[in-house]
């Protein structure tokens, strides 16, 4: 019945979650994103996506004619982020879940699936997840979450630990379909950062450090390892886990600290954006239209692990066939 279940997108991005959902086979009926440049790329790589609605989430509702099974969003997490300020709901970005919320309301759906920071259940001492979950269960969800990390449950060698919300409507009855649902478990990792990153392959010029670059001489005694990514640090070099990538952010490739770095054939460079999308469990076939990296690495960074997304979507798949096959619903 996968692709009877009908996806509404918040905060879409270039549809890292949006992908995930589609390969379980469910329908993205709508979405919305602000970013112009991400939407490009969303669009690019989803036929044009007429359904996505460019603009700000406060001025825009799903139609009110559309059913919606599963209302989905990777909100903004900077607010709730180690990286960032952790300013939570007195951030204008965290006060971005009040959006969720509305949508959820006025959609109704069987199904919500939230993504963020793993801090996100730990900022303000937790209140700040409790808030979120409490608001789930007035409205009638049961919710349960997961922190998972990218390489341990998508066989992608990046080291990213998020939190996955999974919440089910509870009938008048007390069932739901989280009666039938289960987390998916843990995969071994067999993809090596050597299968997305070719080292016999020379890139743009413009990704490499040249040897008169104020940090060459420090990169270069300390990069010994092709097996490894590496990160500047604002100071000093990072060596990371062996064939593991680190933590994707934002801030990569626009003067930020948290650069991931690679040894080639040819010299120390940066990793490109496409093989940060890689990093992040897109297909080959996904790409950036023409546009400047800042905002390519920008939107690698702030997306999501695609083979997670997916195996989860999976999970809440199977859990509604369940719940409906049941109770007897005809879909």
């Amino acid at each position: 019945m996968a692709g009877e279940y009908r996806v509404a997108s918040l905060f879409a991005g270039i549809g890292g979650i949006c992908l995930g959902f589609k390969e379980a086979g469910a329908d993205i009926s709508w979405a919305n994103e602000i970013d112009k440049y991400a939407c490009q790329t969303y669009r690019e790589n989803f036929n044009g996506a007429p359904y996505l609605d460019e603009g700000d989430i406060y001025l825009k509702s799903v139609p009110q004619d559309m059913r919606i099974d599963i209302v989905v969003a990777g909100f903004p997490c900077q607010a709730f982020s180690i990286a960032g300020y952790r300013k939570g709901f007195e951030d204008e970005r965290g006060v971005l879940y009040t959006q969720v919320l509305r949508i959820i309301q006025e959609t109704r759906p069987e199904a919500v699936f939230l993504e963020n920071v793993k801090n996100l259940k730990s900022h303000d001492n937790g209140n700040t997840y409790r808030v979120i979950r409490e608001s789930l269960e007035a409205e009638g969800y049961i919710v349960d979450e997961r922190v998972f990390n990218t390489k341990s449950y998508g066989n992608i060698p990046q080291n990213r630990e998020r939190i996955y919300v999974v919440a089910f409507k509870q009938h008048e009855d007390g069932s739901s379909a989280m009666d039938y649902f289960e987390f998916p478990e843990p995969i071994p990792l067999t993809t090596t950062i050597h299968d997305i990153v070719d080292v016999d392959d020379k890139k743009d010029d413009r990704f490499y450090y040249a040897p008169d670059h104020i940090y060459y001489d420090r990169l270069n005694e300390a990069m010994t390892d092709s097996d490894t990514v590496y990160q500047w640090r604002r100071v000093y070099v990072r060596e990371n886990q062996s064939n593991v990538c680190p933590t994707l952010t934002a801030n990569m490739g626009t003067g930020g600290h948290n650069v991931p770095i690679i040894r080639d054939n040819y010299g120390i460079r940066k990793l490109t954006p496409e093989e940060c999308l890689r990093f992040q469990g897109f297909p080959e076939w996904y790409h950036y239209p023409e546009m400047a990296p800042s905002h390519k690495y920008k939107q690698a960074g702030n997306s999501v692990s695609v083979p997670v997304i997916r195996r989860i979507a999976e999970k809440m798949i199977e859990a509604m066939d369940g719940y409906r096959d049941a109770k007897g619903i005809e879909s």
